[in-house]
């Protein structure tokens, strides 16, 4: 059975600080459906109406391009340990690029990893829990290194040219906003 709530608990809080991973899906009209894995120590709590998460460069930028078309952004965690618990936000979502004005009291945040490209900030519309009995249990052996060291090959100044050039839409065409500087 699913619970319904209008903001973020302290339990709920205390849930999220304990997933290694969480899922975000968007999408926007006539487009296709992202869905990504998510893990590294990227995502925060800002209060009960509002979580964040740092985006570090892998392939594309749907999210990016879908939040800019449409705005709408589901974030799940499922627990892979006991109690079992699916745990969705629905949300607003935009952007936060290093240009922007309120980049750096976001980012202090968070861990500084090689190919940071933005931050998603969530405006909470509404929380749901939901049993997870189907979900198996499984354990975290680590995590993997290969994004950090993948990015860390590059300097910050490839990286942002790349993106400057390469990644300025999505898979479906969308507008996609891109740094116009490093995180700092």
């Amino acid at each position: 059975m699913a619970d319904f709530f209008p903001a973020l608990t302290e339990a709920h809080s205390a849930f999220i600080a304990r997933q290694p991973i969480f899922f975000v899906a968007t999408t926007a009209a006539d487009a296709r459906i992202n869905l990504s894995p998510k893990g590294m120590d990227t995502f925060r709590v800002l209060d009960a109406n509002t979580v964040a998460y740092l985006d570090v460069a892998g392939s594309g930028n749907e999210t990016n391009a879908h939040l800019l078309a449409d705005g709408r952004i589901t974030i799940m965690f499922c627990a892979f340990d006991q109690p079992a618990l699916i745990f969705r936000i629905y949300g607003r979502g935009r952007a936060v690029l290093p240009q922007d004005a309120e980049w750096a009291a976001l980012y202090a945040q968070f861990p500084p990893l090689p190919g940071t490209r933005q931050i998603f900030v969530v405006a909470i519309d509404q929380v749901q829990t939901s049993c997870g009995w189907g979900v198996p249990q499984m354990t975290l052996d680590h995590p993997r290194e290969t994004l950090n060291k993948y990015n860390a090959k590059y300097s910050n100044e490839e990286r942002l040219s790349y993106w400057q050039s390469a990644r300025t839409s999505s898979i479906d065409g969308l507008h996609v906003r891109t740094p116009d500087g490093l995180p700092s």
